[in-house]
């Protein structure tokens, strides 16, 4: 009767996940005209760059964990701005939820377009699917900017799936790609000889049960977490399809079905939990788990030498924290698992309450050129986020020489362990279950997930 009643809640839970959506609130009457004229396509370039020097400032909200983005931004899209008449204020996060938090409270209370406090977000995923379920993007924005020549958007073009898709729900173009990127696994080949890496989760299992406390990956709700339960679920899906169910919003899924889909995977991440870092190890026992709270707190604990196995999205990050010291010059990268790496787009997004949204508009194509997405590729080793097809032969020759290097790997096998992204509908269902189940051991994976859903 327990479990009984459990999927009963699930069901009910599943079954309101997508609520109404909210009505738009009404902005200042001249942010509000100029909304409506340029999502109708009635502005020149030149009118909204007129615009943007009249509001004069742009605030950009981004995750600003990264000193080497931090100083490309300052040094690359500031000036760029600044030579156009607009000053580049930035808000620097460790979570975009608390930005999305606060567009959320701030429409709520009727701050519309001109009203609000942000005018642009790093974005994507389950924050990008929060603000568009609801109504709360600045609209159908990103076909309309000049450096949209430079993406694909034909919907009958399969090279447009990542721009048209994020995390399977539809971006309507409300958002502009900005960047891309895999989720790698670094290991330090002084301590862990490729010959001897796990490829699969079998093999992880296999190992850290003859290396106890070797490897960890970082806490959910981050995405670097996030992802890495999302790449177990795909991997111990008892169907064998893999990532394939996974696509359907929670609502097509169904809750029956999910908790039946997700059952083996965290029952893995259970099993495995007290062979961790500061898990209990081969008595069985949970012990302290640690589970760092970022990719920065991984990547520490991977310098020190506490694990030989750091997961975390970012193609070509080892090459970059080898180059600049952070990482030994003995690590490298390795496939894993071989049954799929998640990949997925990042995005520049408007909310609808955008104080200022012609210099949000400017600063979304400004951020897509093929000038300052190479310079971003190689500065940072940030991957591309227009698509490179749509290039001259003189830019992509740019690309190939400021690329840096894959570390271990080819384009050829992280192209064959490609997987797409969790639909976004059922993030936050996946992590709220890792916490209640993984972090809380409730017990009742059952009730695990209803609490999960009960909590969004």
């Amino acid at each position: 009767m327990h479990v009984r009643r459990s999927l009963l809640v699930i069901a009910l839970a599943f079954a309101t996940l997508f609520g109404a959506a909210q009505a738009q609130p009404q902005g200042t009457p001249e942010a509000e005209a100029f909304r409506t004229s340029f999502l109708a396509g009635e502005l020149s370039w030149d009118q909204v760059l007129e615009r943007a020097r009249e509001e004069g400032r742009v605030v950009w909200a981004h995750w600003g964990g990264s000193e080497t983005l931090n100083t490309w931004i300052d040094t690359v899209v500031k000036p760029e701005l600044a030579a156009l008449g607009i000053t580049l204020e930035t808000s620097r996060l460790t979570n975009t939820r608390d930005v999305v938090d606060l567009i959320l409270a701030e429409t709520a209370a009727g701050r519309g377009v001109g009203e609000g406090s942000t005018d642009a977000i790093w974005i994507n995923g389950e924050n990008f699917f929060t603000l568009s379920s609801q109504s709360l993007n600045f609209g159908s924005f990103a076909d309309l900017l000049p450096n949209s020549q430079y993406v694909h958007f034909d919907p009958a073009n399969p090279a447009s799936g990542p721009n048209l898709f994020d995390f399977g729900f539809p971006t309507n173009k409300e958002e502009m790609p900005w960047s891309g990127d895999q989720y790698m696994c670094a290991i330090d080949t002084a301590r862990l000889p490729r010959a001897e890496a796990p490829g699969t989760f079998a093999e992880l299992e296999t190992w850290l049960r003859a290396n106890p406390g070797r490897f960890t990956y970082v806490r959910p709700p981050h995405y670097n977490g996030n992802t890495f339960v999302q790449t177990v679920l795909y991997a111990h899906n008892p169907d064998g399809t893999t990532y394939q169910p996974f696509q359907l919003s929670a609502n097509e899924l169904g809750a029956e079905e999910f908790l039946r889909l997700a059952t083996p995977g965290y029952e893995y991440l259970q099993r495995i939990e007290p062979f961790l870092l500061g898990g209990g190890g081969a008595d069985g026992r949970r012990g302290s788990p640690i589970y760092p709270e970022d990719q920065n707190g991984l990547e520490a604990l991977f310098v020190n030498g506490e694990i030989d196995m750091a997961c975390q999205f970012g193609m070509y990050n080892t090459a970059v924290a080898v180059e600049t010291g952070r990482f030994a010059e003995t690590a490298e990268n390795v496939i894993f698992p071989t049954t799929g790496m998640i990949k997925n787009k990042n995005f520049i997004g408007v909310p609808v309450n955008a104080p200022n949204p012609a210099a949000a508009m400017v600063l979304a194509n400004l951020l897509a050129s093929p000038d300052n997405q190479i310079s971003k590729l190689g500065a940072i080793g940030y991957v591309l986020g227009i698509d490179a097809d749509l290039l001259s032969p003189e830019q992509q020759a740019q690309i190939d020489a400021v690329a840096p290097s894959l570390m271990g790997v080819t384009y050829d096998e992280l192209g064959a362990a490609t997987v797409p992204d969790t639909n976004a509908s059922l993030v936050d269902v996946i992590e709220g279950t890792w916490v209640e189940f993984i972090e809380r051991r409730t017990g009742d994976l059952a009730a695990s997930v209803a609490a999960a859903l009960a909590n969004r």
